[in-house]
């Protein structure tokens, strides 16, 4: 993705990244990744996927547009935003929340394509990249800042930087907008547990889920859930209660040496040209884990058409994938 708009200068922050698991020397999984029907769209970058109750899955294009497509292809527009649509959820009244990294959190009615803005800042500060979100059954909303700098045109950036400048944020029912969170490693996915009394959010920069409190004496308190061998985008509770975890790309060797190196090093990087940065690898990825921590089911493997899994939803052994980078949206059944 590229933004017409001048980039963020680099601030880039020392690093020493984790040890690279068994599990991040491979480019297939265990059993492997098979099955897999893809479904070209008329436009890319369909970066999320939100099931609906006839089967069929909404998900947002680069081009602002929201699309309805089920399984066999039929697609219909719903919506268009006037920005860059990313994570999609349900909302109790029946609308869809959608998180527009241009214009923040926006409610649509699907029957109408009607759009109302629900908050594009905090504190006086507008949001930079609105990500993903979870959605509690009172209303309330817990969703990412990926970076105060960097927007989704720039997201490159901020994973280079490391600065920490993610946020995990909260809209309660009453409009009050305020952070839960803070100093997350390009905040990302959300998914909210079972009781509701904490969410996990996926740290694409830092290769982890982490726990975060948002009831209780332990608000606002963070724990790892897991290392994860890769780069995880948004994540999402699945029709059997996991998390499901999309993986945009493997560990990367060349951004591991960058990282702990001189800041220098960073800086001519993220001066050249887009396409001779370090970047994803060309494969589809999902896992999912229980509410422990512990993985359940890991695929991966190379899928004509479709790559850089950035969206992810399981509905009764359906799993659908979108990409930030495809022009296509891709599913399998995890019974194949």
């Amino acid at each position: 993705m590229t933004s017409t708009s001048p980039r963020p200068s680099l601030r880039p922050v020392r690093w020493t990244p984790p040890s690279w698991p068994e599990r991040a020397r491979s480019r297939t999984s265990s059993p492997p990744l098979a099955g897999v029907r893809v479904l070209p769209l008329p436009g890319s970058g369909p970066e999320d996927v939100l099931c609906t109750p006839d089967g069929s899955v909404l998900t947002g294009l680069v081009d602002g547009r929201i699309l309805q497509v089920s399984p066999a292809g039929a697609l219909v527009e719903v919506a268009r935003t006037g920005g860059r649509p990313l994570g999609l959820e349900w909302l109790p009244d029946g609308r869809v929340l959608v998180c527009d990294a241009v214009r923040g959190l926006l409610a649509l009615e699907p029957s109408s394509g009607r759009l109302e803005v629900l908050a594009d800042g905090v504190d006086g500060e507008r949001f930079a990249f609105c990500n993903n979100a979870a959605v509690a059954t009172d209303g309330t909303i817990y969703f990412t800042d990926s970076s105060r700098r960097f927007g989704v045109g720039t997201w490159r950036g901020a994973v280079l930087e490391h600065a920490g400048d993610g946020r995990l944020l909260r809209r309660t029912p009453d409009g009050a907008v305020d952070v839960v969170r803070d100093g997350l490693e390009f905040a990302n996915g959300v998914a909210l547990s079972a009781d509701e009394s904490w969410v996990a959010v996926a740290q694409t920069g830092g290769y982890t889920l982490e726990r975060v409190d948002v009831r209780g004496d332990r608000q606002g308190e963070q724990e790892r859930l897991v290392d994860l061998p890769g780069f995880p985008d948004n994540i999402a509770t699945g029709s059997d209660g996991l998390i499901w975890v999309a993986m945009a790309s493997s560990r990367n060797r060349l951004l591991d040496r960058l990282h702990p190196r001189h800041p220098r090093l960073r800086h001519a990087v993220w001066a050249v040209p887009q396409r001779l940065q370090p970047g994803p690898d060309r494969m589809a990825w999902v896992m999912a884990f229980d509410p422990s921590g512990a993985l359940v089911h890991d695929r991966q493997g190379r899928v004509d058409g479709f790559f850089m899994t950035t969206g992810v939803r399981e509905q009764d052994g359906v799993v659908w994938m979108g990409s930030l980078a495809a022009s296509a949206l891709a599913w399998f059944e995890l019974g194949e």
